[in-house]
């Protein structure tokens, strides 16, 4: 087993790792910026490192630092976490020279299914269902607007080399795709320093369901059943929960299927997540892979029980995986909220600040991943969400109803956060029947939710 593991990132996930590696018996390296020297990851770590200013380009984002940081501390692997370099192909090839460990996916599959265009190409060669679109990326607006009236009103335009919605650009009629295709390339190469662009058929309505995989070096593969992702804000998740309440078992076990055969595929090693979108008959479509570990990998260890971290690092270290998949289950229900420093009530404005006093809550089945404290400084250079509140019940209303509890309770003072947000999704009657998808919040916050939250906060205050 590794001795020594560097860990590639900060905040929430750099402590989740870093648990599982001291677990393991194995010495955590933290690299830091100026802006988190006091971060709590700093302190719990092995050894730490800073490696620049507060700006990611100078500090989580360089590769020869964190490379050197690894050399200078005698790390034997390193652990991406996700989001940064998690998916940096680079990054993966330079560990591998210096004769460490990348804890993820070959450079290859990484290559290939974090190309979205390359990964299409794949599916269609497969026979796998793809939502019809471009086979690869288009450069020329002549050849775009031929794709669409084939295809046919309205589109989704995506970045080939990202996700988390950076780049996506819906278009309801062909006025407006000139526009939108040069703002969608503007913005892919602002994030990924790729613009290459590809087109899809844009499914109105659907949900977004993802399946968690594993796959060893040895060529065993399992999945860990689905999440429903499908509460999201321009195209960002906001509450996912597992299993999806509107999913059956049959098409549940055909997802898991196809999931592995793609991760065979891609020959695919490590932790990985098959996306795809779920029409109200029932047909699935292949939309992406992220060959990462997930923000919400969380629900997922709830209700199946196995720690996804553990199995990643095990992976990494020429390990075969703890579980096959007919010892794999579901059982309970889990639900993830993603509590943001933002101001719900100013279109989600992030906000930074010293945190005041903080309560968090507690109880059977009740986890909070965060790394916030009291008198923390939340900075304005990362990633506005702040923790994630996790809670499993024994079914799905025993676990809306804990996690109503649970953000009762929880509270954070000094910055604005969208706790109230989720409370009244919690308490939306749709929402609780399970008839949602992924256009609910924006409907929602332009309707009778918006108003539900506002009485939420005029009878209870910001600090309810």
């Amino acid at each position: 087993m590794f001795k020594r593991i560097l860990i590639a990132n900060r905040g929430e996930i750099a402590l989740r790792i870093m648990r599982a590696c001291h677990e393991m018996d194995i010495e955590t390296v933290a690299i830091y910026s100026t802006e988190d020297r006091n971060s709590l990851h700093v302190r719990l770590a092995t050894e730490s490192i800073c490696i620049g200013p507060g700006k990611p380009s100078e500090s989580y984002l360089s590769i020869p630092k964190i490379i050197n940081a690894a050399l200078l501390t005698k790390a034997e692997a390193i652990h991406p976490g996700y989001g940064f370099l998690s998916e940096n192909e680079e990054f993966v090839d330079l560990v591998n020279q210096c004769d460490m460990v990348f804890i993820g996916p070959s450079k290859e599959s990484m290559s290939l299914m974090g190309n979205k265009s390359r990964a299409r190409q794949l599916m269609l060669e497969n026979d796998i269902p793809i939502v019809p679109g471009s086979e690869g990326s288009v450069e020329d607006i002549g050849e775009l607007k031929t794709i669409c009236r084939d295809i046919g009103y309205p589109v989704i335009l995506k970045a080939s080399a990202g996700g988390g919605g950076r780049g996506m650009r819906i278009v309801h009629k062909e006025e407006e795709l000139e526009r939108e295709f040069l703002n969608s390339k503007s913005e892919s190469n602002a994030c990924f320093g790729d613009d290459n662009i590809y087109v899809e058929k844009y499914i109105i309505n659907p949900r977004h369901i993802e399946v968690q995989i594993l796959a060893d070096k040895f060529g065993s593969i399992v999945h860990l059943g689905e999440r429903d992702c499908s509460i999201q804000r321009r195209h960002q998740k906001v509450l996912e929960e597992s299993p999806s309440p509107r999913l059956g078992e049959s098409l549940r076990q055909e997802l898991g299927a196809i999931s592995i055969r793609i991760a065979e595929l891609a020959e695919y090693t490590n932790a990985g997540t098959v996306e795809f979108i779920v029409d109200d008959a029932g047909r699935y479509y292949f939309l992406e892979m992220n060959t990462r570990l997930q923000v919400e990998h969380t629900i997922t260890e709830m209700v199946t029980g196995i720690d996804i971290v553990k199995e990643q690092i095990r992976i990494a270290n020429d390990m075969k995986l703890s579980h096959r998949q007919e010892d794999i289950c579901l059982r309970g229900h889990s639900i993830q909220c993603r509590i943001n420093g933002e101001n719900i009530f100013n279109d989600f404005l992030p906000t930074s600040g010293r945190i005041g006093d903080i309560h968090i809550p507690g109880g059977f089945n009740i986890r909070f991943d965060s790394y916030i404290g009291d008198n923390y400084d939340i900075s304005p250079y990362y990633d506005s969400m702040i923790g994630k509140l996790i809670v499993k019940g024994e079914n799905r209303l025993e676990a809306i109803k804990k996690m109503r509890v649970a953000l009762e309770e929880l509270s954070i003072g000094g910055i604005d956060t969208n706790i109230e947000l989720h409370y009244g999704i919690l308490h939306d009657f749709d929402f609780v029947k399970g008839n949602y998808n992924t256009s609910f919040l924006e409907q929602k916050l332009s309707g009778e939710f918006k108003d539900f939250y506002l009485e939420m906060e005029n009878h209870y205050g910001t600090e309810y």
